[in-house]
């Protein structure tokens, strides 16, 4: 059976998506140039669900694009929690706080625009739950500045982690995003501080808990 067929009955015996949700996705498809960056219904469920599960009070995105898995994560927040999430992207800005205040839980996101590893060092205090999905390259230093911020207990979630196979494969030199996402696997895998597992759903999701 084709991975679009699994795919296509697993979407149909999980929760249903938002409105709002699922238009984004259509927008995303309709207006922006590589809609595959867009997490996607079954991908967004688990993004909420680990959310629930974690309950934490701060959490952290690198890499909103058009806001869906910004709003799937935002969606199980508790009263008083928040989330910040950084967008490289000025274009998006107007359209990003647009759709953020159409949710129910507008209150709790806070959109900063500029390079993550610009914007990470101007951000204070520590995090319960990371969601990395930024630009490939620099997923090892993302992991070097943000490992020791995140609580004891707490989660770093990576996107994109198999990279359509590619990093089971010996990439050229001039594959920069491959690479970057090899090393970082490597890291992670060799770091004593942190339980880490993959969760083989669309492209690869790294979950990583901070040992207590």
């Amino acid at each position: 059976m084709s991975d679009q067929l699994i795919e296509e009955y697993i979407s149909a015996h999980i929760s249903e998506e938002p409105p709002l949700l699922a238009q984004t996705y259509r927008e995303t498809h309709l207006h922006h140039l590589y809609p595959r960056m867009c997490s996607g219904h079954v991908q967004g469920r688990l993004l909420k669900m680990l959310t629930a599960m974690i309950r934490p009070r701060r959490v952290l995105e690198l890499g909103a694009f058009t806001g869906y898995s910004t709003l799937c994560m935002a969606e199980a927040l508790e009263p008083g929690a928040e989330l910040h999430t950084v967008e490289i992207d000025d274009e998006l800005e107007d359209e990003l706080l647009e759709r953020f205040s159409r949710a129910q839980t507008a209150g709790s996101i806070t959109l900063h625009i500029g390079d993550a590893l610009e914007v990470l060092p101007t951000m204070e205090g520590k995090w319960d739950m990371v969601f990395m999905d930024a630009n490939k390259r620099h997923y090892p230093q993302y992991y070097e500045m943000l490992v020791d911020r995140v609580n004891p207990g707490g989660y770093i979630i990576a996107d994109n982690t198999l990279w359509d196979g590619k990093v089971a494969q010996t990439p050229p030199p001039s594959d920069a995003q491959t690479r970057g996402i090899m090393e970082f696997n490597d890291m992670v895998a060799k770091d004593s501080r942190v339980e880490v597992c993959i969760v083989p759903v669309r492209d690869g999701l790294t979950i990583i808990r901070i040992k207590e």
